[in-house]
């Protein structure tokens, strides 16, 4: 018997919560540490009642299926029943769990690098919230070894079921008659799934660039790569859309029929747009598009991430709101209560989903007969963009945001005076600087990797990317000094 002390740990192990949920190197993440996050889950929030079922599941990374035999002999440990759900989105397990009155874990690094993984967890109300994560960081357990005997629980396919029947029940079975979709499938574990579903609705669907071998998606920071091959798709195979999401399925990526990648911040507007949302909960690094289209009568901004943007859609539907929705920059939408699709009602589902905003888009396209490329057209001028420095350091982060912070002149050592005065500077999350020509720069640490990250926004996109561009070359130069 181990007996852990989960804040020492997440010290010693490197093993920490992020943006969301728990993640790390998997050099890190061994079968004690798993299996200690999984106690503090179950025994800190009080889940562990005699028999109680907690789902499970995974992405495809292949790290993913040890973590998974080491957090369900915790379960077992707890005096809890594992039922294991498979590789399936992210979205799918919550949903079902949701469904079912169950907690859940699902083992997923979403979109960082191959060599980190992490653990998500769920009440059967939802993602664990910010307190949740303190409870759980104070808590101690005692994990028992172990032998791990490399053998995988069977597979209940209930919770992929339901997930898909969520969508194909919704929506009109010929939606997408007549339409060509090409499936960036990577690794992705939402790959069949979206196809099952897409292919139900009537799309004749392309298969692109699947493969085994784990790819790091990210829907903020869209490769060179991944924009060539997004022209070159359209132009090859005729589509009228490219979909793809980052490797737990709950953040999409979304390309119109010219192979152009839109931003996600964006697709989630115009997600909350076809659903009918009076109440827009969304972070502060999205676009004031959202506002400056006034389409809907309360946008309420939060820090990044999706434990903020939830609290502030059950804050929002607390005091009144009919319809709440939710999304992030990255592209995930989170669905509250009062949601339309047409004449049904959507269950809530506040969680990052991939699939509502892909469908949303394409069902909008086709019931005003335009292409994609239409859709946001009657949207302001401004548009976004973002990328990150990898193995940037998260203290140096901080620094450099302190130092930005503390001096009113030493923005100047990285912009000069292009940019004119700082009309305003924005603390909720990192450091976003709005300038006197209305363009803006957000700087943060990233929650889930030693990553600098870099939002920008301007009057054209071409602007907005040579922003985010020459500040991360002007940040790189500046700390090899």
């Amino acid at each position: 018997m181990i007996s852990i002390n989960i804040q020492h740990m997440m010290a010693t192990s490197g093993v920490a919560f992020g943006t969301s949920g728990a993640r790390g190197l998997v050099s890190q993440m061994s079968p004690e540490v798993c299996g200690a996050y999984t106690l503090a889950f179950l025994q800190g929030l009080n889940l562990a009642k005699p028999g109680q079922k907690i789902a499970l599941g995974m992405d495809l990374r292949p790290s993913s299926p040890a973590i998974v035999r080491a957090c369900a002999e915790a379960i077992r440990q707890a005096g809890c029943e594992p039922l294991f759900c498979g590789a399936l989105p992210t979205p799918a397990l919550a949903f079902y769990a949701m469904s079912t009155d169950m907690p859940a874990i699902m083992v997923t690094g979403s979109h960082i690098p191959f060599d980190r993984n992490g653990i998500k967890f769920y009440r059967a109300e939802g993602e664990i919230s910010k307190a949740d994560e303190a409870v759980m960081t104070s808590a101690s357990v005692e994990f028992q070894d172990w032998q791990d005997d490399e053998e995988m629980p069977d597979i209940n396919p209930s919770a992929l079921a339901a997930y898909k029947q969520r969508y194909t029940r919704m929506f009109a079975a010929d939606l997408l008659d007549g339409w060509r979709i090409g499936l960036y499938e990577h690794s992705s574990v939402a790959r069949d799934c979206l196809r099952e579903i897409f292919s139900e609705l009537g799309a004749e669907v392309v298969s692109l660039a699947r493969t085994e071998t784990f790819v790091p998606i990210d829907t903020e920071a869209v490769s060179e790569e991944d924009r060539q091959r997004g022209l070159d798709w359209a132009q090859q195979y005729q589509v009228n859309a490219l979909i793809s999401t980052d490797g737990d399925g709950d953040r999409p990526l979304i390309a119109d029929e010219t192979g152009a990648w839109l931003r996600g911040d964006i697709v989630g507007l115009l997600c909350a747009q076809f659903l009918g949302a009076d109440t827009i909960v969304t972070p502060v690094s999205c676009n004031t598009a959202i506002e400056a289209s006034k389409l809907f009568p309360q946008v309420v901004r939060t820090r990044i991430g999706s434990p903020y943007v939830i609290a502030g859609m059950e804050e929002a539907e607390a005091n009144g709101s009919q319809s709440v929705a939710g999304f992030e920059a990255n592209g995930g939408f989170l669905a509250g209560k009062g949601l339309r699709v047409g004449e049904h009602e959507l269950a809530a589902l506040p969680t990052r989903d991939a699939v509502l905003p892909a469908l949303a888009l394409l069902a909008m396209a086709k019931q005003q007969g335009v292409q994609l490329s239409a859709l946001s057209t009657h949207l302001p001028n401004r548009y976004t963009a973002s990328d990150r420095l990898q193995d940037f350091a998260t203290q140096d982060s901080r620094e450099l945001l302190a130092r930005l912070q503390q001096d009113d002149t030493a923005y100047q050592s990285l912009w000069g005076k292009e940019l004119g005065d700082i009309n305003q500077r924005d603390l909720t999350d990192g450091l976003r600087l709005t300038f006197a020509n209305g363009e803006i720069i957000h700087l943060r640490p990233s929650g889930n990797a030693p990553e600098l990250r870099c939002y920008a926004e301007a009057s054209s996109i071409d602007r907005a990317q040579a922003l985010v561009n020459w500040s991360l070359q002007r940040i790189a130069e500046h700390v090899k000094r």
